[in-house]
């Protein structure tokens, strides 16, 4: 059996067939298409004949599973348009707080809220992700701080997910560090615009020249070096600048024109949950279009349940949360996904329905969701878009990820691009494989480990991991993945010839008696009628019948009856010449 629709590489596996012979048979049918492409049951019957096969649909779902599949919102896209533009009211910029360990995002974040939380957290360091909202000349703007320690990376690149701004912390008395090289990564990877907050510039130490050339260094342009990344001069000590790093947020955020339906279902998402003793599954949620009230019955990934109660950053407990607030919700069965979406339903059985299509969805697992590994890149090509082969470079040394990236710099990349998202020195982290997930790159080690952690992480992820000792071996298969990834020479292969012998009406189709001179004849194959050497028709083979019998392909030697498609001028002594279109790769 069948699904309505299923991959090339798919029905390759559900045929017992090798990939090459279902494309075969998809070209000998009229249709180029890619291993990673979907097709209908009917042409994937139509292979099956091609490959002396019978296939049966599955059964077909009810009215509920149908609606269950329309209504998942993780398959659901722009979550933060709305249907009717006249109902979209201005909502506040969502901004993330990215940076190293100990440059001061979260007291910058403290004092921007004057409220102290680094007192509540161990050893003055973030150890969960907070979403607060504050209020600048009568306009609300809610931050995320995320972590800064590279345990917590996992977590950085979920706040960078759900963010219309991001905030870049380094501290002017240290300058860039790995970490922060790690969240500008994150911050393109996630492609939201940057503002740097160049903090500690009360500092005797502080040295912004310096800061702003190690910023150019890692491509991070400054508008004061001509470039349109804004620098603003803070101090979370002082609070020397906190007022124009907030007009500069808000700034950004109105470039975007950031807007929302208040008036509709709430949808948002779980920005972090925890278990927590007398209050059950806790989950922190950011509202992203629309009104959650308390009350609501909602869906958050496989759990669904009412709101029982809602608390602001704050702590105090409020009734509703309009679009970009967050607040923590008690309610939920079961403590949800970070990054799950949250979506209010009207009654309990769109809630079953929902989870229960969430559920197959996520057993079945989504196609795109998986990052390619080296190998698939070999066959990928993304028709009308622009092909990138995307990669997290790591090395031993300084020395050798300057030369790899030099040489991989030097590939020929006239059509496919390679684009290095991150590279660094030092073994291969679990930040790097969190990097290389979201970002669906391949990892390339020079010279040095996957820690198990990390190894951990990328079986669980699926991400692609290649360690090389050898630089050539390195470079070899990078250039192999990029040649695969470009799009295939359309290949014309003569499959035979047939002369017209004689000629027959039927109704008003006309019928050619062939004998077939050379190669072979094939039912469903593309054909040129030829006549005195020149073309006059190009199109395909309708019927082919030997004597009476429907035929798949007549041998050379022997005669056969056939049609043209949608060409009825054929006379004696017109040849009729089969081919085939193959798609061969670049070499």
């Amino acid at each position: 059996m069948l699904p309505r629709s299923i991959q090339v590489g798919e029905l390759a596996k559900a045929f017992d067939h090798s990939v090459v012979d279902v494309m075969q048979a998809l070209v000998n049918l009229g249709l180029m298409v890619t291993i990673n492409q979907t097709v209908d049951f009917d042409t994937a019957a139509l292979v099956a004949g091609e490959l002396g096969l019978e296939v049966v649909p599955e059964e077909l779902p009810t009215v509920a599973e149908a609606e269950a599949e329309e209504a998942v919102p993780a398959v659901r896209e722009a979550l933060w348009t709305d249907a009717d533009p006249s109902r979209l009211r201005e909502r506040a910029p969502v901004v993330t707080v990215l940076g190293h360990v100990d440059h001061g995002k979260t007291s910058l974040l403290d004092a921007v809220r004057q409220t102290n939380i680094t007192a509540r957290e161990s050893g003055g360091i973030t150890q969960h992700i907070g979403a607060y909202q504050v209020e600048h000349k009568g306009r609300k703007v809610t931050w995320i701080d995320t972590p800064g320690h590279q345990a917590f990376t996992a977590m950085r690149a979920r706040g960078a997910a759900v963010t219309d701004v991001a905030v870049l912390v380094v501290a002017a008395d240290d300058g860039v560090q790995p970490q922060t090289v790690e969240a500008i990564s994150h911050i393109r990877a996630a492609d939201v615009p940057m503002v740097v907050a160049l903090n500690k510039i009360d500092r005797n130490e502080a040295d912004p020249d310096r800061v702003k050339a190690q910023l150019a260094e890692q491509g991070v342009t400054i508008e004061e070096y001509g470039g349109d990344v804004p620098l603003v001069p803070v101090s979370a000590k002082t609070k020397q600048g906190l007022d124009d790093l907030l007009d500069v947020v808000l700034l950004v955020a109105d470039v975007r024109e950031l807007k929302a339906d208040p008036d509709r279902p709430a949808v948002g998402n779980v920005i972090e949950a925890h278990l927590e003793r007398g209050r059950g599954p806790v989950a922190t949620i950011l509202v992203r279009t629309g009104t959650l009230e308390r009350g609501d019955l909602v869906v958050a990934g496989t759990a669904y349940g009412r709101v029982r109660a809602m608390i602001d950053d704050r702590g105090k407990t409020i009734n509703k949360a309009e679009p970009s607030r967050p607040v923590e919700i008690l309610g939920l069965p079961d403590v949800p996904e970070a990054g799950d979406v949250v979506r209010a339903v009207p009654d309990e059985k769109t809630a079953k329905a929902v989870v229960e299509a969430e559920q197959r969805r996520r057993a079945a697992g989504a196609a795109g969701e998986r990052p390619a590994t080296l190998d698939e890149m070999f066959a990928q090509a993304k028709e009308g878009k622009a092909k990138e082969l995307q990669v997290v470079l790591k090395a031993d040394v300084q020395g050798s990820l300057e030369a790899i990236r030099g040489s991989l710099a030097k590939l020929p990349q006239e059509e496919v691009g390679l684009n290095v998202i991150h590279a660094a020195v030092g073994d291969i982290t679990e930040s790097d494989v969190t990097l290389a997930a979201a970002s669906n790159a391949v990892i390339v080690g020079f010279n040095n480990k996957l820690d198990a952690p990390a190894k951990r992480v990328a079986d669980h992820l699926q991400v692609d991991v290649r360690l090389y000792k050898v630089i050539y071996e390195l470079l070899d298969e990078v250039q192999k993945a990029l040649v695969g990834m470009l799009e295939p020479v359309m290949v014309e292969q003569v499959l035979g010839h047939a002369e017209v012998r004689q000629t027959f009406t039927s109704g008003k189709t006309t019928i050619a008696g062939c004998m077939v001179a050379d190669g072979l004849v094939r039912r469903g194959a593309q054909a040129r009628l030829m006549r005195g050497g020149a073309p006059v028709y190009d199109g395909r083979i309708g019927t082919l019948k030997r004597f009476k019998e429907d035929a798949r392909e007549v041998a050379a030697g022997l005669e056969c009856g056939l049609t043209l498609e949608g060409h009825n001028d054929v006379v004696v002594g017109d040849v009729v010449e089969a081919y085939a279109v193959q798609a061969k790769a670049r070499g």
